[in-house]
């Protein structure tokens, strides 16, 4: 590259920030060949021109109205104007925010690693933009014209507010971020933004009942989004290599609509999900049992009691588990009372756990101070154990330990 050049890209970044997002995309003062570019018009792609290089900059628009799935994107507004209602705190919460402030982002790689070696090829994101939800691409036609990717994508997305990807924040975005610091003598900052990896919330709530929580798992047995000639994800960075060498759009087209699907259906999720959250849709005890721990981790105990009792008024095999949760809340929250009527029902034949056993012997050795109970339930949980096998003989050494002494104690309580 020559001295004049290099010049030349740093005068660029003498431009005022504020003026960074509309800067024009004029072609270079001299042609740069773009080949099959009619190719690439008829698939409403353009080429973006940035000093003697390029990129490709596809845009497509749905209205608000299209069903994508179970969800009309216009239930965005929804959603959205629900959590502005509700006082939880909650990762998928969008307080004070407005639909047109969510990105919904995906890229598409060379490779599944990380590190620099894995280069980006293409960056897919689609936003509610006047009254219709605009999906905009960013393809990079060769290696080396990535400083005319990240220069039109990064003014682009200046004034991010919020990202919302499925596993973005372990690989979308590191790997942006790693491309960035190849090249950012000559490209714009990273935004900062809020982030909502939606891939934490379908393994909290499906991880369970789905044999996988793939983004097109999730959309086929959850959403209702049933692709037709779909190329899969795993078959975009052959096809990529394929496209250099060859150099035909054709090649690519499959692969970028896989893409613009994976960022509209990032839009239907993040509706799926808040509803369930929010309440304003029916979900099975499953779900309703992992959205009560998910509401548990959180620290907002009175919804996940709430979510917990709904359970345990079924007759499924999470009611059991709901009892035990709810009851080690009810303890940890001092409202024994209830705990107690909770584990007891939990110590029925037939039900092999010693643990509400062990729980009923604590709770009226130390707070109901009735060791005649205590010692009952603390005998007859240990028999409960004594009736499982168990693999590792130092734990087992240990766990019996502790029942010995538990027994010891009460029973010279009792005799005080």
């Amino acid at each position: 590259m020559s001295i004049q050049s290099k010049l030349n890209r740093f005068k660029k970044h003498l431009v005022p920030e504020k003026n960074a997002a509309s800067l024009p995309i004029d072609k270079p003062s001299h042609r740069v060949h773009v080949p099959q570019l009619k190719i690439w018009e008829d698939f409403q792609t353009t080429p973006y021109y940035f000093e003697e290089d390029y990129c490709l900059i596809r845009e497509v628009a749905y209205p608000l109205d299209e069903l994508w799935g179970k969800y009309r994107f216009s239930e965005l507004y929804e959603v959205m104007e629900r959590w502005q209602q509700m006082k939880v705190h909650h990762p998928l919460a969008s307080e004070g925010l407005n639909p047109g402030d969510l990105l919904f982002f995906d890229t598409e790689t060379t490779g599944l690693s990380g590190g620099s070696g894995n280069t980006i090829f293409l960056l897919g994101s689609s936003k509610i933009d006047n009254d219709e939800v605009k999906v905009k691409q960013y393809f990079l036609p060769q290696p080396g014209s990535e400083i005319a990717l990240y220069h039109y994508f990064l003014t682009q997305v200046n004034e991010l507010k919020n990202l919302v990807t499925y596993n973005g924040k372990s690989f979308d975005w590191p790997q942006v971020k790693t491309r960035h610091t190849l090249i950012r003598d000559y490209v714009p900052s990273l935004p900062a933004f809020g982030h909502y990896d939606l891939l934490h919330g379908a393994r909290r709530l499906w991880k369970h009942v789905l044999p996988s929580v793939r983004l097109s798992i999730v959309e086929k047995e959850i959403l209702g989004v049933f692709r037709e000639n779909d190329v899969p994800g795993y078959l975009a960075p052959m096809l990529y290599f394929q496209f250099l060498n060859e150099g035909d759009p054709q090649l690519i087209q499959g692969v970028m609509k896989h893409n613009e699907w994976d960022v509209l259906s990032l839009i239907t999720l993040y509706i799926h999900m808040s509803k369930i959250i929010q309440n304003d849709l029916p979900v099975t005890t499953a779900e309703c049992f992992e959205l009560a721990r998910w509401l548990e981790a959180l620290g907002e105990t009175e919804m996940a009691l709430t979510k917990y009792e709904e359970i345990i008024q079924h007759d499924s095999t999470e009611s059991i588990r709901a009892k035990k949760a709810a009851a080690f809340l009810y303890k940890k929250m001092k409202k024994y009372d209830r705990a107690l009527k909770l584990l007891e029902e939990l110590c029925e034949p037939g039900l092999k756990d010693e643990g509400p056993w062990i729980e009923l012997a604590k709770l009226y050795e130390h707070h109901k101070k009735d060791y005649e109970k205590a010692l009952y339930y603390a005998k007859e949980g240990f028999s409960v154990w004594k009736s499982k096998k168990r693999l590792l003989k130092h734990k087992a050494n240990r766990e019996q330990r502790e029942f010995e002494k538990r027994i010891e104690r009460i029973e010279k309580k009792c005799r005080f």
